[in-house]
């Protein structure tokens, strides 16, 4: 297999249809800004609406622009196939009603993004979904509520924002074992540092609005199937939720995807300057990145990822009055919600992203009331570092 450097400049696209000139394609993947596609037969059309591979019939059913990032997502996961969608909670929320009936069990980390921890409690108290939450570390914890009705195990590869690992060999293994389907969200690790799929993962979810498109631009999402059969299971009842990708968002993504594995290693080096700085700051208490030797995950991570990632966070002194305080003194790194792209961001999550979560269920994910969560951009690490300094005095 090509190194993943290659794979992602030379997006994995369809061939170009045979002409009577000889045959050239454009080296950028056509945008294909159409809401329908013509036929010539009512046959041909009804055949095109049999499932997800015909032919292209109407923008929600399939896109060729779309379809070329969902070929491409799968080739650099390493999966048999991929879903495109409008946004990350639309490929979470999709995922989530296509598999899950009512009695059904969820077993999720208990440190999970607030959009996802959201989504599992209004199953839970609309649709009488049992949602059951586990450590992450212990294997032990899932086995004992691994039983008949237990459907589905939800991790993510870096959790967001205390950087957690969990135990992804053991827990994906035990999954398939007891015969529960595990779908892992690796939007803050992409595949260039980790492949959950070769871990064990049936499905690997990504916020494409991350590391993966890059640039703070599009709005996106997908979920990449081990196995084409669980994708044909999933793909109807994404289409009934009409979450499906937009394809100028798609064709930013692919842009965005020529130059992750760029990106990444910047971001990498980045944050491991930074946490490693922070650590010794007196108004910082803790930090938390994946790669640092004090983080509780640090040997998790070194065996699962190639990197430490982009995301970090760490603790101050004076609560959440610092860390709003923080947030706002910052003048290189910007106060905004989301993480990925090239610029530098931080936010509070206790009082943003994670707003959802109540006192209780904060501190049961290890996020303090004094958190900020950085995405370590790709600007000159010094420059960072002294914005950071000004902003802590």
């Amino acid at each position: 297999m090509r190194d993943i450097r290659t794979r992602a400049v030379h997006i994995a696209d369809e061939p170009a249809a045979p002409t009577s000139r000889p045959l050239s394609v454009p080296l950028s993947v056509p945008l294909v800004q159409s809401s329908a596609f013509a036929f010539d037969s009512a046959d041909e059309l009804a055949r095109a609406m049999a499932g997800p591979d015909g032919a292209y019939v109407y923008g929600r059913r399939g896109n060729p622009t779309v379809r070329a990032l969902e070929r491409t997502l799968a080739d650099l996961e390493g999966g048999a196939s991929a879903i495109a969608f409008a946004s990350g909670m639309g490929a979470i929320s999709g995922v989530l009603l296509a598999l899950l009936r009512p009695g059904d069990r969820v077993v999720a980390q208990r440190c999970l993004y607030g959009g996802t921890y959201a989504a599992l409690t209004d199953l839970a108290e609309r649709f009488g979904v049992e949602v059951a939450y586990i450590g992450g570390d212990d294997v032990g914890e899932f086995e004992a509520l691994a039983g008949p009705r237990t459907r589905l195990l939800v991790l993510e590869t870096i959790a967001n924002p205390t950087a957690q690992v969990p135990d992804l060999p053991g827990l994906l293994a035990a999954a398939r074992r007891h015969g529960v389907v595990s779908a892992v969200d690796n939007s803050l690790a992409s595949p260039v540092l980790c492949r959950p799929v070769e871990l064990g993962a049936d499905i690997v979810l990504h916020s494409t609005t991350k590391y993966l498109a890059g640039h703070s631009d599009v709005i996106g999402g997908a979920a990449v199937f081990a196995d084409d059969a669980l994708r044909r299971e999933v793909w109807p009842r994404t289409v009934e939720l009409g979450a499906s990708a937009d394809p100028f968002a798609a064709w930013l993504t692919l842009r965005g995807i020529a130059t992750l594995p760029l990106r990444m290693r910047e971001h990498c080096a980045n944050a491991a300057l930074l946490a490693e700085r922070l650590a010794g700051h007196p108004a910082v208490t803790a930090v938390h990145w994946p790669w640092l030797g004090t983080h509780p995950s640090h040997a998790l991570a070194r065996a699962v990822l190639s990197g430490g990632g982009g995301l970090l966070s760490f603790e101050l002194e004076g609560g959440r009055d610092a860390g709003r305080a923080f947030v706002e003194g910052v003048r290189v790194a910007r106060l905004a919600l989301s993480l990925g792209g090239v610029e530098t961001l931080v936010t509070h999550p206790a009082s943003t992203s994670h707003r959802e979560l109540g006192e209780g269920a904060l501190a049961r994910a290890g996020i303090g009331a004094g958190l900020v969560r950085m995405s370590v951009g790709i600007e000159d690490p010094e420059d960072l570092w002294q914005d950071m300094e000004q902003a802590l005095r």
